[in-house]
């Protein structure tokens, strides 16, 4: 094969139109020699083709995989980035219910702690009148019981008083007649 780039670089550097267009001047100028530059453009695109065959190829795969790897992570992030925001606007719905609730409950529980506290009261206030009048019922008839133990032991006082101080003069007629009278007035008091 390397004859045959030779033979091909002889054929180059025979006078022809590349003459005419200076490029032979300016190989000579710069020292190419054109076997030389063959082989190593044919080694360049042996080179370049293996390298692009079992080197570039599944290089730009694996990029391209990885790019698409990366997509759909891209992807999915949104994804969780969109339910992240619709689950927190769901848990701040179910916060904000959640909370309504409680007041709900806690107003309730207060009126039915003021209605409590209210039928305590009236039936606290019912037991006292009923004791209050209870009481006074007893102190009235403490006190007339009181008085009329008092009208009795008051006019036995007077019977006997009397009875001792008019015992000798008077008579059993006027001394009954007298007690009778005592009695009637002090019942009369």
């Amino acid at each position: 094969m390397l004859s045959h780039l030779l033979v091909l670089g002889q054929a180059i550097e025979t006078p022809t139109v590349l003459d005419k267009l200076g490029i032979t001047k300016i190989v000579n100028d710069f020292g190419i020699s054109w076997p030389f530059f063959l082989a190593q453009v044919l080694n360049f695109s042996v080179v370049a083709f293996i390298l692009w065959k079992f080197a570039f190829k599944p290089v730009l795969a694996t990029l391209d995989e990885r790019q698409q790897k990366i997509a759909a992570g891209l992807k999915y992030a949104d994804d969780m980035k969109a339910k992240l925001e619709a689950t927190q606007q769901e848990s701040a719905a179910i916060l904000k219910q959640a909370s309504l609730d409680a007041s709900r409950l806690v107003d309730e529980a207060r009126k039915s702690a003021k209605d409590y506290l209210d039928k305590q009261t009236q039936e606290t206030a019912a037991k006292v009148n009923d004791m209050l009048v209870k009481s006074r019922q007893a102190v009235e008839l403490e006190h007339k019981k009181m008085l009329a133990d008092a009208r009795v032991e008051i006019a036995r006082l007077v019977v006997v008083t009397t009875e001792r101080v008019l015992a000798k003069k008077l008579s059993d007629a006027d001394r009954a007649a007298y007690n009778d009278a005592a009695s009637r007035e002090l019942t009369n008091v």
